[in-house]
C-alpha cells in the first residue's frame, strides 16, 4: 500500500472518529445554552422602572432576531430561568427553567412577565448574593452546552456577601456572568445614576462579570432596557447554533 493511499485511508478514518464524538455530544445534550436572567428590584428601582424591565424582558424576547437565534437549533433548545433579586436575603424566580423548543414556549414566557405583580423587596443591593442564587439555580439546569447568567442593576453591591467574595470561593465554574448596567431615566432627576455610567460599568468589569468572553452592556435609563436587553442577547446567542459543535475541517489527500 502507498504511502498516499495509507494517508488517505488515515484521514477518513480521523473524519469518521470526529463525526462520532459530535454525535456524541449531540446526543448527550438536553440544551445548548442555559441562560439565566436576573433583574434589579432594589430600593433604586421604583414601580414604573421595575415594569419597564419586565416589558424589556418580554419586548427583547419577541424582536424577530433573538426569536429567531433561540430557535435556530430545537433539537438542543436554549432553557431559562428568570429572577428577581434585591438583597442578600431576597431573591425571587418569575420564570422557571423553561426550555425553548418553539415559539409557543417564547410566548408563554412572555406571557409570565406580562401577569408578574411587584411584591415588597428589601431596599439594599445584594449582588453577591444573586450570584449565589443563580449558581444554585444552574445546579439545577439540564445538561447544556455553555451556561450563562445575565445580571441586570442600576447600582453597586451593599450586602453581603461581595462579588468577590463569591469569586474567591469558586463559584461558577466554567459559566459566563454578563452584566447590563442602567442609567438614570429621563424622567428623574432626583440621583446622578446616567452621569455615573462609566463607573458603574467599570464597577461591574472589575467585580461581577465573569468568565470565558464576559462583557458588560448599558442602558441609558429604564427606557432603553428593551433595546439593551436585546443586545445583549444577541452577542450571547450569536454564535451558538455552529459553534459547539463545530469540528476541524481536514482537507483529503488526491
Amino acid at each position: 500500500m502507498g504511502r498516499t493511499r495509507r494517508l488517505r485511508i488515515g484521514l477518513r478514518a480521523i473524519s469518521v472518529s470526529l463525526a462520532a464524538i459530535a454525535g456524541v455530544t449531540a446526543a448527550g445534550a438536553d440544551c445548548r445554552q442555559a441562560l439565566i436572567l436576573a433583574l434589579d428590584v432594589s430600593g433604586s428601582v421604583d414601580d414604573r422602572e421595575y415594569r419597564l424591565q419586565l416589558d424589556g424582558v418580554a419586548t427583547a424576547l419577541d424582536d424577530g432576531r433573538v426569536r429567531g437565534a433561540l430557535l435556530s437549533m430545537p433539537e438542543t433548545p436554549v432553557s431559562l430561568l428568570v429572577f428577581e433579586w434585591s438583597s442578600g436575603r431576597f431573591q425571587r424566580d418569575i420564570v422557571p427553567w423553561t426550555s425553548l423548543t418553539g415559539t409557543a414556549a417564547i410566548d408563554r414566557v412572555i406571557a409570565v412577565l406580562a401577569g408578574i405583580e411587584r411584591i415588597p423587596a428589601p431596599q439594599s443591593t445584594g449582588l453577591g448574593a444573586a450570584l449565589e442564587h443563580a449558581e444554585r439555580r444552574l445546579a439545577e439546569a439540564p445538561g447544556c452546552w455553555t451556561r450563562t447568567v445575565d445580571i441586570s442593576g442600576d447600582g453597586k453591591n451593599n450586602d453581603w456577601p461581595a462579588p468577590r467574595d463569591v469569586y474567591g470561593r469558586g463559584a461558577l465554574p466554567g459559566a459566563t456572568v454578563n452584566a447590563l448596567v442602567i442609567g438614570q431615566d429621563d424622567a428623574r432627576g432626583d440621583d446622578d445614576r446616567q452621569t455615573n455610567i462609566p463607573e458603574l460599568m467599570a464597577y461591574f468589569r472589575a467585580e461581577v462579570i465573569h468568565g470565558p468572553d464576559a462583557f458588560v452592556e448599558a442602558a441609558l435609563g429604564y427606557e432603553d432596557f428593551a433595546a439593551a436587553m436585546t443586545r445583549k442577547l444577541l452577542r450571547e446567542l450569536q454564535g451558538m447554533a455552529v459553534g459547539a459543535l463545530e469540528a476541524p475541517t481536514i482537507r483529503t489527500l488526491q
